[in-house]
């Protein structure tokens, strides 16, 4: 059902990631038991607020995959509440324009908006660490890029498990991977690249964050999985950040699927991704 070679068109393509990626309503409930929940929606900035009941200074600006085509600040209920539980930090975890209905940069476009708008309600770069995985993993790195190069407050720390970092799928592991990956088919790559970028360039650095400039980037920690097609994406942007002279530390678990932290109620692999990243979020944040 998940490891296709061929989604269809892009309708086809985010209809059918839509149905299955992501987890069911009760679950999604179940999640939030013993947190507070405060949907947002302001402006151009949509999402929820998930936090302990006492939370400290810290915020995660929390950004969901979903191939820029499927799921949601709610279909990502596992692994947020995971992060507040074991961080003590209030997490904001956004939604973002999906494509086909709206393409590049449109995701971007809405995440950096929702930084800015973090900041503007007063919370300061320093009690910020922005995550993602996937396609979020992605947006993040590209956010805060875009942070660094604006002169915008810079983040604490950015964590991004399993980032999707290049749209031209050109990391020896998409094919070394091949038949390995639980999740997605080489060809998988340019399908879902092109419904999100339409005419633009892969190597556009608002979508493919290892193509621009990997210096002066915040601390990292990226965390992937041994036999994902994207195992490259991570391991390259590392190589890139430490010799810019950046902060950065990869750890790579072994035989897992792609986003295996959303299983973190069940995956032992899961909740030790889930420690891993609290560790380095506690660390970072002042």
């Amino acid at each position: 059902m998940i490891r296709r070679r061929d989604w269809g068109d892009p309708s086809a393509l985010a209809r059918r990631a839509r149905r299955l990626w992501g987890v069911p309503p009760a679950l999604q409930r179940f999640a939030l038991r013993g947190l507070r929940h405060q949907l947002v929606a302001e402006g151009g900035v949509r999402g929820e607020w998930i936090a302990p009941p006492a939370p400290g200074s810290g915020i995660i600006l929390y950004v969901h995959g979903g191939g820029y085509v499927a799921c949601s600040a709610a279909t990502h209920r596992p692994l947020t509440t995971a992060l507040a539980r074991a961080t003590g930090c209030r997490v904001f975890s956004a939604d973002y324009r999906l494509a086909p209905e709206s393409r590049f940069p449109a995701a971007f476009d809405d995440v950096v908006a929702a930084y800015d708008w973090l900041v503007g309600q007063g919370a300061p770069g320093e009690r910020i660490v922005v995550a993602g995985e996937s396609a979020g993993g992605g947006l993040v790195l590209a956010l805060a890029a875009q942070v660094r190069d604006t002169g915008r407050p810079e983040p604490a720390g950015v964590v991004a498990f399993s980032p999707w970092t290049d749209m031209a799928g050109t990391g020896d592991s998409v094919r070394g991977n091949a038949g390995r990956c639980a999740m997605f088919h080489p060809d998988n790559i340019a399908a879902f690249a092109a419904v999100y970028l339409g005419p633009a360039s892969t190597g556009d650095p608002r979508a493919s964050p290892l193509r621009g400039n990997l210096g002066g980037l915040p601390p990292l920690l990226l965390q992937v999985g041994s036999t994902e097609l994207l195992l490259d994406d991570a391991r390259r942007f590392q190589d890139g950040v430490t010799k810019q002279g950046g902060s950065s530390r990869l750890t790579v678990y072994d035989d897992v699927p792609h986003a295996w932290q959303l299983l973190t109620p069940f995956l032992p692999e899961a909740r030790a991704a889930v420690a891993e990243a609290a560790d380095f979020i506690r660390s970072t944040v002042r």
